[in-house]
């Protein structure tokens, strides 16, 4: 079976599991341009993982992820594909690098880009070295969407945070006034502080005349 195979049933798939009465109501709470299937997120990302079962050509299934995501009519097929670049034979890979940013770039909006940053932590905890300096450029970058990518991208890590890389994300972007950036700041503090909590306090304080409100209240959720 080849990706265009593999894209196929998948897209039969959500087909045959979509409940088109919900499916305004999902284009209406994601803000969607793109229109839904009327299947549940859940379900659209096991179906991903049961069509793509025992399947370990790494070319094939980023060929099936592309596919599913610029061919896509439909939302769901977009969760799909990135269900799939969350699979374990390319799962940590930088050479998926372009697709995770492809998909940052052209999904510009949060449910894409929050689940194509854990994609991001895998890698950079398997190629600290050659992606963390990726990740300080892209906090830069002119799309705001690419520099909430390069805050949350250590979510999760917990012990393995690298703090310098965090200050890295976040300090370029303490003034923004963007709401999925400030937010973005809170949320990464606010998990780092379940490792280092006195880390947090003392990042909020020293930045307390530069954070967003929105920013501390986050980092702060569960500190007091």
């Amino acid at each position: 079976m080849t990706a265009a195979d593999l894209v196929d049933s998948i897209r039969q798939a959500l087909r045959e599991s979509a409940d088109p009465a919900i499916a305004p109501g999902q284009q209406a709470y994601m803000k969607s341009s793109m229109p839904f299937l009327g299947v549940k997120v859940p379900q659209a990302r096991r179906i991903a993982r049961q069509a793509a079962r025992g399947r370990k050509d790494a070319a094939e299934l980023r060929a099936a992820a592309l596919g599913l995501w610029r061919g896509a009519t439909h939302r769901e097929e977009r969760y799909a594909a990135t269900e799939i670049m969350g699979l374990r034979p390319l799962r940590g890979r930088l050479d998926m690098l372009d697709v995770h940013e492809e998909m940052i770039r052209t999904g510009a909006w949060w449910d894409h880009v929050d689940e194509v940053s854990h994609r991001l932590a895998e890698t950079l905890d398997a190629h600290p070295e050659e992606l963390t300096p990726v990740l300080v450029a892209w906090a830069r970058d002119e799309d705001f969407w690419v520099r909430r990518a390069s805050i949350i991208s250590q979510l999760g890590r917990r012990g393995d945070t690298d703090v310098a890389l965090l200050v890295s994300a976040i300090q370029p972007n303490i003034a923004d006034t963007e709401f999925f950036i400030r937010k973005a700041i809170g949320w990464a503090l606010r998990e780092y502080a379940k490792t280092d909590r006195e880390w947090v306090r003392t990042f909020v304080a020293a930045h307390e005349g530069e954070l967003s409100g929105l920013s501390r209240r986050e980092a702060m959720k569960h500190l007091g």
